[in-house]
């Protein structure tokens, strides 16, 4: 056994891993250098300045190159470290960062690339430390399903303008319908953070009423029984979501926003907490919080809600607010603030299969059972 630990450790170099990683990112950030029409998000653009991706591709290509070196001088992973120096120096030829593009035209539809390279970057950047040195759970960032995450990762976000068509298609009429000028005036006199802090509570009322009918309606829990999937959880591990999942939840978080009125001040940044606190809420992080558990959803309590336990296939639907699960009689933890999860997962296993387009059709495919299932 002490003699299969050394090889254990050069199938996971670190350094060859995230040079093939930073390789990888550069080398599509050069192709959105290139088709910024096409694979920029509009929405995304407004938000970082061309310099500073420009900065960020040379500081990812430089660590592609010096720890993809590192990787092969060192004998370790050398196949995966040729990978980030291979497409790092593709990402060179093809322009690098010296890329130079005219004014971003308009186009009716784009992909947002730009979108998952930035957030997979300071993503993998600020919670792979954490989970290494925070972490509740021994586990590498490559541990078994990573791939098939990275997958929804990309899908999400790479759709994303297409998914928001979907979602405003889904609402803006229902929203246009409904009237309460006497309700909208009074919430739009707020200021925006009051604003905000309602939006939290309404948002995550109508998202958990919406979660428990996933747990209890067969044909919507086969959806979603593809994000309860995941084996171990950690900060990628909340990606893997089912696309109808996502356009539904989405429509029904957003639809009491419009309807009611709230300033698209503080739509977005209730948009931007719901990006932070889904990964949060997810990650592998064992800091003990204490009685901030009581008042926001942190990663011990979602953990339970994701727990392979017959004891809790019913409770913590909030994801914001634990005072939504206690105001619908679904809040539990157990006594022990040091208790976390032994298992992760469905309680049936067979029923989801492995790979993102396996479970995709999954629940198309009612009563299957699968050789290849998650693990």
């Amino acid at each position: 056994m002490a003699a299969s630990l050394p090889s254990a450790r050069v199938r996971r170099s670190f350094f060859a891993y995230a040079a093939a990683l930073l390789g990888v990112l550069s080398l599509l950030a050069v192709a959105c250098f290139h088709f910024p029409e096409l694979l920029t998000s509009k929405e995304f653009r407004a938000v970082y300045s061309e310099q500073f991706a420009r900065h960020l591709l040379l500081a990812g290509l430089s660590a592609a190159f010096i720890l993809g070196t590192l990787a092969i001088l060192r004998d370790r992973n050398k196949r995966i470290a040729l990978v980030g120096v291979g497409s790092a120096t593709l990402a060179v030829l093809l322009g690098g960062t010296n890329v130079q593009f005219d004014a971003i035209g308009q186009t009716p539809y784009s992909l947002g690339l730009d979108w998952f390279v930035i957030s997979l970057f300071f993503s993998a950047l600020v919670f792979v430390p954490l989970e290494r040195y925070l972490g509740q759970h021994r586990l590498s960032p490559l541990r078994p399903g990573w791939r098939t995450d990275v997958g929804y990762f990309f899908m999400s976000h790479v759709l994303v303008q297409f998914i928001l068509i979907l979602v405003t298609a889904s609402t803006s009429t229902i929203a246009g319908l409904a009237a309460f000028p006497g309700l909208k005036a009074s919430i739009q006199s707020l200021p925006v953070w009051a604003q905000f802090l309602l939006a939290v509570f309404v948002a995550d009322l109508a998202q958990a009423l919406l979660h428990r009918a996933y747990h209890n309606v067969p044909w919507l829990w086969r959806f979603h029984a593809v994000h309860h999937s995941s084996r171990q959880m950690d900060w990628l591990a909340g990606s893997r979501i089912h696309v109808v999942e996502i356009v539904l939840t989405r429509s029904v978080v957003l639809l009491p926003l419009l309807v009611l009125g709230f300033s698209p001040s503080a739509v977005n940044a209730y948009v931007i907490l719901v990006g932070l606190q889904a990964v949060l809420a997810h990650a592998n992080l064992g800091v003990r919080f204490g009685w901030l558990e009581y008042v926001l959803v942190l990663p011990r309590y979602h953990h339970w809600h994701h727990a392979r336990h017959k004891d809790y296939l019913d409770v913590n639907y909030a994801i914001h607010l634990p005072l939504v699960d206690m105001l619908m009689g679904t809040f539990k933890l157990p006594p022990k603030r040091t208790d976390w999860p032994e298992e992760y997962g469905v309680m049936n296993l067979e029923t989801v299969p492995r790979g993102l387009l396996k479970q995709h059709l999954m629940p198309f495919q009612r009563g299957r059972k699968y050789d290849e299932y998650v693990d």
